[in-house]
């Protein structure tokens, strides 16, 4: 412990690295193989090590989804703050382009769709899974009410709410998960996408 109560440098280190070894068993294995004893074998630690952090498995999940979805949440704040370009019509080309440039990392949609699979199951997951979105959501309904002028808060929050099931929907199919991405596909999601952020329509 610092001086002041908190962990040491060192101990957020190891407690990083636990939480790393943690992903890689999630995304690996999938959730149902997320144990303490598979944690600590991939992090090459004894069991006592990971406990003293985590001392059962669900302080690991919780701590795990947290900082998965904070990571997340940091990016959504981050892409819906683009306001500092020429055009709004560029902000919203240059938000759909980073959302759908997700959907080509294997480990972050394979990371979210044990997530999901986890919230299906745990109710604390779930909770922390609706949060996330709750504010995603509410970020997202914020850009469309400043890129759709005249859009009522309740019709800019109904489109942000669509748009997320979109993007999170059509992952599992440009991943290659359960479909693959066409061309044609492609631009009609764009299509959609640039609508219910009120935006035109690249030709």
């Amino acid at each position: 412990m610092s001086a002041a109560g908190g962990p040491t440098s060192k101990g957020r280190q190891r407690r990083t690295a636990l939480l790393d070894a943690a992903e890689r068993v999630l995304t690996g294995s999938g959730g149902s193989e997320l144990t303490l004893r598979a944690v600590a074998e991939e992090a090459g630690v004894r069991l006592g090590h990971l406990q003293y952090y985590f001392p059962a498995r669900s302080d690991l999940l919780s701590a795990l989804l947290d900082r998965i979805l904070a990571s997340s949440l940091e990016r959504v704040t981050a892409l819906t703050a683009l306001t500092d370009v020429h055009t709004h019509g560029t902000d919203r080309e240059a938000l759909l382009d980073a959302v759908l440039s997700d959907h080509d990392d294997p480990r972050l949609v394979m990371l979210f769709t044990e997530v999901w699979a986890l919230a299906a199951h745990d109710e604390e997951a779930a909770a922390a899974v609706r949060a996330f979105y709750d504010q995603y959501v509410t970020h997202m309904a914020a850009f469309v009410r400043e890129h759709a002028p005249g859009v009522s808060e309740a019709e800019a929050h109904h489109r942000a709410e669509v748009f997320v099931m979109l993007m999170e929907g059509s992952a599992l199919f440009r991943s290659g998960i359960t479909g693959r991405r066409t061309a044609g596909t492609d631009a009609r999601l764009r299509e959609a996408a640039l609508t219910l952020l009120g935006g035109a329509v690249r030709p």
